[in-house]
């Protein structure tokens, strides 16, 4: 029976700034607290200890993953915290040495109560391990976990990704792009209309349009925040904000009291080629901006690529089409969902696994083939696109400068948004049966990529542009 993964376990809301590093960890402390509470130890938890490995060490810092695990002791959740009270909580516990372990007690919290490894676990390049301790200081719990990318967190033991659905029958089983081309041919139907059967037998119809739109409106509201937003991004690179300043001059002074009234706003702007450019690049460079400030992002399929599915969606709303719909939205992330799990199927979403090709490479290739298929394209061109997308982003490393989701990553969504939209014109324009290149091949040789590729471009801020740009530069 094939894996199933739902298109919301690929499009995720969550706190920024990265799915793996901040998101990640933050889930594996609530996982955790799970798991000792159904063992009854909770009550017993005097102190605790949590060690991060690998690039959740190397990086950690920069990725704020020691503050992800403070906000997932302390019993928050990252789709539902208010932001505003991100900084209060954290201060509280380092002022105090004490943490409100899952909002029902206060225990000893100290800075040494997190420790950074720089070696690696066999396992996988993001490990952190979790103990407690009772009041007589004896160790009554020991657990390792592992952020394996967009927030999928596993154990080695329980090493599945969604293993309470595998045993669930659903219509259409996709383990690999072919199967999803075979059925999109042999029932007439559209790649949306394929992947919208498969998350109806999880949740009703409504559901699924309800989740849908939360994920929409988290985007949307994302490059609102981050288009009218100033000033200089947090971590000490200095990086001044730049959607702001684009976002003011493209605009030219409309006027909108909201986000919505925005969209109208923005189609009534001229759309010559190099304004279409900037506003792609604008609202790409808006979402990750407010992914490095700890802001809400919608994972897709990761925090570090959030901004390109936004990007590409807003450019068919406002420059493709302006009669474009609710439904157009939820058929382009049903699309962009259901690709993003092949990917993760038979490779990696994972930086840390296979650098950046596996986060922007697989975000602009899950933005292609939805976009292909709101532009009418047949699900074969669909998947073309996303092939074509990926192609072009094979052996791309992960060297974020400090450790920071800022440089390069936040200008590797606008490149990645653009190629998404040529790789869709270019699929738009050619004959599938015609291609050399299958997408289940370039998937299979990103994996081998990826594998091939030296750790210190793996997140890890060892190598390129981490090691020859160094901090004194900034």
């Amino acid at each position: 029976m094939s894996q199933f993964i739902s298109v919301f376990d690929m499009l995720k809301v969550g706190v920024g700034p990265s799915s793996s590093h901040t998101l990640g960890p933050w889930r594996a402390a609530q996982q955790w607290i799970q798991k000792i509470k159904k063992e009854q130890l909770f009550d017993e938890v005097h102190s605790i200890k949590v060690d991060l490995y690998g690039s959740l060490s190397l990086t950690g810092k920069g990725h704020a993953t020691d503050l992800a695990i403070l906000l997932g002791l302390s019993g928050t959740d990252p789709e539902f915290i208010p932001i505003a009270s991100i900084d209060a909580i954290i201060q509280k516990i380092k002022d105090t040495n004490t943490l409100f372990f899952n909002l029902e007690k206060e225990i000893d919290f100290v800075n040494e109560s997190i420790e950074f490894h720089r070696q690696f676990l066999p396992f996988h390049s993001n490990g952190l391990t979790f103990k407690a301790f009772n009041e007589k200081k004896e160790e009554i719990s020991f657990e390792t976990y592992y952020s394996i990318g967009g927030g999928f967190v596993i154990q080695e033991e329980t090493n599945e990704i969604a293993s309470e659905n595998n045993e669930i029958s659903f219509p259409y089983p996709i383990s690999k792009a072919v199967d999803l081309d075979k059925y999109c041919k042999e029932q007439e139907k559209s790649i949306s209309e394929i992947v919208r059967a498969n998350e109806i037998v999880l949740r009703s119809e409504h559901e699924v349009n309800a989740k849908l739109d939360t994920i929409w409106d988290t985007m949307l509201e994302c490059m609102y925040i981050g288009c009218h937003t100033e000033g200089i991004l947090p971590g000490g690179l200095n990086v001044k904000r730049r959607a702001f300043t684009t976002h003011e001059k493209l605009i030219k002074g409309s006027k909108y009291n909201n986000k919505e009234e925005w969209i109208s706003a923005i189609r009534n702007t001229e759309v010559k080629f190099r304004e279409i450019l900037k506003w792609v690049s604008c609202l790409a460079l808006s979402v990750n901006e407010v992914n490095a400030s700890l802001g809400r992002v919608v994972t897709a399929p990761t925090n570090g690529s959030a901004g390109v599915i936004p990007a590409v969606l807003m450019y068919y709303m406002v420059i493709e089409n302006h009669d474009a719909t609710i439904d157009h939205v939820r058929r382009f992330l049903l699309v962009a969902g259901e690709i993003g799990s092949i990917f993760k199927k038979n490779a990696t979403i994972s930086a840390a696994m296979g650098g950046c090709q596996a986060e922007i490479g697989v975000s602009s290739a899950m933005a292609a083939a939805a976009l292909t298929e709101l532009l009418g394209g047949t699900p074969s061109q669909c998947l073309e696109a996303s092939e074509i997308a990926m192609e072009h982003h094979l052996g791309l490393t992960c060297d974020p400068i400090g450790g920071l989701v800022q440089i390069p990553c936040i200008e590797r969504n606008a490149m990645g948004a653009i190629k998404a939209i040529n790789a869709a014109e270019l699929a738009l324009e050619g004959n599938p049966e015609d291609a050399i290149v299958p997408l289940d091949k370039v998937i299979e040789t990103m994996w081998e990529t990826a594998k091939d590729m030296n750790k210190n471009y793996k997140e890890t801020s060892e190598g390129g542009l981490a090691i020859t740009v160094g901090l004194a530069d900034c």
